[in-house]
């Protein structure tokens, strides 16, 4: 004969119309105990971090699974390669010498830290490696952050050049050395740029102006120029829909990745990726 189990207080209060009440002290906690780690965070970076915007961080290590497995998934590879390729990045001392010395250089130098960490750039560094294009297109320049990364891509593959285009006119100081060798800096208006082009493009970042209009007049601009089997990625899929809704319009395929930082306040941006 079974025996029933006695009804607890805590059974009774959960199926009545006090649930939510009872419940508030332990969801309180919880809320708390994930927002003390997020404002311990943000103290250590007000302290020790000198950036302003375009943060720099490392991934948790599972993102970093996740975002090899990704690049792989997205362009057939086999994902031990692919994450050979993160490796290569994440232990090219050249690179990391380089943006040090360029950004301590710089009369920017007090808005960038010494430290250098590559994040999801690690993603575009394996699709260059993996993919190997021809011409390389990012819109977006900055600092120069990505332009080195890409241009360290393209210097591993023996091949291949990269146009960066920015409307500032001090925008890439990082640019210098070996990638600027397979570097082209083009400044003005990106959509004027790429109008202007007569290269075919293998490989083409959005990372300039975050607006929907201004992100899919990129593409548009960019589309007669694409080769065949050409990768568009944004660095801005995160908080807009221009890239799938332009991918479902072309008829090309999307695939996102959503960063995860180790250690940061901020929660991280994403890559959108259609071909």
């Amino acid at each position: 004969m079974s025996r029933r189990r006695p009804v607890t207080l805590s059974h009774r209060l959960a199926g009545s119309p006090l649930a939510r009440l009872a419940a508030l002290p332990v969801r309180l906690r919880t809320v708390l105990r994930h927002d003390a780690r997020v404002l311990a965070a943000s103290g250590r970076w007000l302290v020790r971090s000198r950036e302003h915007t375009n943060y720099t961080f490392e991934l948790t290590p599972l993102n970093r699974v996740h975002l090899a497995w990704w690049v792989a998934n997205a362009v057939g590879a086999p994902v031990e390669r692919i994450r050979g390729y993160m490796d290569e990045a994440d232990a090219d001392a050249a690179l990391k010498a380089h943006v040090r010395e360029a950004t301590a250089r710089s009369d920017r130098r007090r808005l960038a830290d010494p430290d250098v960490h590559l994040h999801r750039r690690l993603g575009w560094y394996a699709l260059v490696r993996e993919l190997q294009p021809e011409w390389v297109v990012e819109t977006g320049t900055d600092k120069g952050l990505g332009s080195v990364v890409l241009a360290a891509a393209l210097l591993r593959n023996g091949h291949g050049r990269l146009i960066t285009m920015d409307i500032n006119p001090t925008a890439g100081y990082l640019i210098g050395g070996p990638y600027a060798e397979v570097t082209e800096l083009r400044v003005g208006d990106s959509l004027a740029s790429l109008g202007a082009m007569e290269e075919p493009v293998d490989f083409f970042l959005h990372d300039s102006w975050h607006s929907r209009d201004h992100e899919l007049a990129e593409y548009q601009a960019v589309a007669p120029r694409l080769a065949d089997g050409a990768v568009v990625l944004s660095d801005n899929s995160h908080v807009m829909d221009a890239l799938p809704a332009w991918a479902e319009l072309t008829g090309r395929r999307f695939h996102y990745f959503a960063e995860e930082p180790q250690d940061h306040w901020y929660p991280g941006a994403g890559i959108g990726l259609a071909r």
